[in-house]
């Protein structure tokens, strides 16, 4: 059994900045819709699925914005052009068959890992496709990351399972989540720790597996402007981790 999940909200984001702007004879926004389609049709050949899923992001605020009023607080809206296509390409996936998953309180992330980490469980094999390297911390043994970059030439995908997110960020997957603890995020903007780029952030945790084994060394820390920054701003490492978890 294959399983194929797809990051609504973050493919049209990606396909809509990857084409130029197109139109259809009404007017209507339409380069969105074809890169979101052309790496739909790009995946169903790879992977013939089984199943189809795509998850999006609703407007209400979620569990997130409700521990950290200023989460994703310096993100711009969504472009009008962006707007008009996104019911649109749900009517899209409705009439292929394919379950639009929107769940209040929640992101789309967070559908796609329930879903992802059930699945796998039960010896299904899942591909989860997303623009965003969050995503990364999802992967395991039977799960694949997926993702694309879309051009008007064309649309490339890398992959990831566990041994390519090491090699690439020389963390695992679920040691992911703690470099961004640290390091913070300015796209959801996730505060992280004051003084902690993702070179220190990534070392600590390559060293250490985690915030807290890094808090219960931190006599051993370097450099020392790190070690300061975990004393005084641990709770903000926490803070930033379960915002950054999926």
């Amino acid at each position: 059994m294959k399983l194929l999940l797809i990051d609504g909200n973050s493919i049209m984001n990606r396909a809509y900045y990857g084409i130029r702007l197109l139109t259809n004879k009404k007017g209507v926004p339409t380069n969105a819709l074809t890169g979101f389609l052309n790496i739909y049709s790009k995946l169903i050949k790879e992977e013939r699925p089984d199943r189809i899923a795509a998850a999006f992001d609703l407007k209400a605020p979620t569990f997130r914005h409700k521990m950290y009023a200023d989460y994703k607080g310096t993100r711009h809206a969504m472009p009008d052009e962006l707007v008009v296509q996104m019911p649109l390409i749900k009517d899209i996936l409705r009439n292929l068959g394919i379950s639009v998953l929107e769940v209040e309180g929640y992101e789309a992330d967070d559908i796609l890992g329930t879903l992802a980490k059930k699945n796998a469980a039960n010896g299904v094999e899942v591909s989860v496709v997303s623009g965003d390297r969050d995503l990364l911390q999802l992967a395991e043994t039977h799960i694949k990351i997926r993702i694309p970059k879309t051009t008007r030439a064309g649309t490339e995908i890398k992959d990831y399972y566990p041994e390519d997110v090491k090699r690439e960020y020389q963390v695992t997957p679920q040691e992911f989540i703690d470099v961004k603890a640290l390091m913070g995020d300015s796209s959801d903007n996730i505060p992280g720790v004051p003084s902690i780029g993702e070179k220190t952030a990534t070392n600590l945790i390559a060293a250490y597996g985690s915030i807290e084994e890094v808090y219960a060394h931190l006599e051993e820390i370097k450099p020392p402007r790190a070690k300061k920054a975990m004393e005084e701003h641990y709770d903000m490492a926490q803070m930033s981790k379960t915002l950054a978890t999926i």
